[in-house]
């Protein structure tokens, strides 16, 4: 069912679902959509209050995904806005130039355009971002390998596509999904997403197995895991 509660002057919609748990979860998803699971008989003003008391949490999360949106409304693409990029904020610059080029250095995001329009410079960065992605998901994918060299596991087939509320999927194919918003996020939260689905290919679902590989093969998976989104269990 659909609830929302304001907190300040902020209004937090989410969705509440009941299921066969012990605890409340609060999972922030890619596209900033909140969803909250129960346990059957949890009382609805206890839910409330609980998920008042994380609020803050939550409205940090939707506005680091926020961030990560190129098309929000109040992006303008011009001069001095800041964009994303492996976790850091860089300054954008536009020069007029006959060449189409994007580079980014001394914490400048410097696109060279024939034009200053809105949308050209977005549809220019969008394709840089998803062209770098391959480039650093390859990259990430080809060092964390050799972790999994025991499990004697195929080298999965890399793809890399847009998604509203998953940052990385599988399939038992051994085909991994990317995110191509991914690019954005720190190195060490692209190698978690990475190393996530590899474990995926060893044991398909979020058994105890799966979670105790994970931990042994990057045993600080939690730390990039916040950076991604907030989940209370």
């Amino acid at each position: 069912m659909e609830k929302h509660l304001n907190f300040g002057t902020r209004r937090i919609n989410y969705h509440l679902s009941f299921t066969k748990r012990k605890s409340l979860g609060v999972k922030v998803h890619p596209d900033s959509s909140v969803q909250v699971i129960a346990p059957e008989n949890a009382d609805e003003k206890e839910i409330t209050k609980k998920i008042k008391l994380k609020a803050p949490w939550i409205i940090k999360q939707q506005d680091f995904f926020i961030s990560f949106k190129p098309a929000t409304p109040d992006r303008r693409f011009v001069n001095g806005e800041t964009h994303l990029y492996l976790g850091r904020q860089y300054k954008l610059k536009i020069i007029v130039s006959d060449t189409l080029v994007i580079k980014a250095y001394r914490g400048q995001l410097v696109v060279y355009s024939t034009t200053h329009s809105k949308e050209d410079i977005a549809k220019q960065l969008e394709q840089w971002y998803k062209k770098r992605g391959e480039e650093v998901f390859n990259k990430v994918l080809q060092a964390v390998l050799p972790l999994f060299k025991k499990y004697k596991i195929a080298e999965p087939k890399l793809y890399i596509r847009k998604m509203s509320k998953r940052w990385g999927s599988c399939t038992k194919a051994g085909k991994i999904i990317l995110n191509t918003e991914l690019i954005k996020a720190p190195k060490g939260s692209i190698e978690y997403v990475i190393i996530h689905e590899l474990c995926h290919l060893v044991h398909y679902n979020h058994t105890k197995a799966f979670f105790t590989l994970q931990d042994k093969v990057m045993p600080d998976w939690k730390k990039w895991k916040e950076r991604l989104e907030y989940s209370l269990s």
